[in-house]
């Protein structure tokens, strides 16, 4: 089963970009494991919040706003697609994200096939 992993940062923590997610052993250790076990199907980095743009859609009028679209306490960060058998097996993945281990949150969502 597919799910989606929505990788929610604290708004105010470190922004990391690739290249320091690429520096960084904790990234380096949870990216070699769930790529050497071939479960990531797809994914991304996603830029600050701050670069967001909301789109509404209200009759015939597109309403264009900056940032996200709810106020919180974290942001999605990025997402990653994988296939594991079960939710249990999701579940087990996002505890182990370096994420969820530094203040921030991992969602876990099936996806609709």
């Amino acid at each position: 089963m597919k799910y989606v992993l929505f990788i929610c940062t604290p708004v105010g923590a470190e922004e990391l970009g690739p290249k320091e997610i690429a520096e960084d052993p904790r990234f380096t250790a949870y990216i070699d494991e769930v790529r050497g076990r071939d479960i990531v199907k797809g994914g991304a980095r996603l830029r600050p919040h701050t670069d967001a743009t909301t789109v509404r859609v209200q009759g015939d009028e597109v309403l264009i706003g900056d940032g996200p679209f709810v106020e919180s306490k974290e942001y999605v960060a990025g997402f990653d697609i994988v296939e594991v058998p079960d939710l249990d097996e999701a579940i087990a993945l996002a505890s182990r994200h370096p994420a969820a281990l530094g203040g921030g949150s991992v969602e876990v969502r099936p996806v609709w096939e």
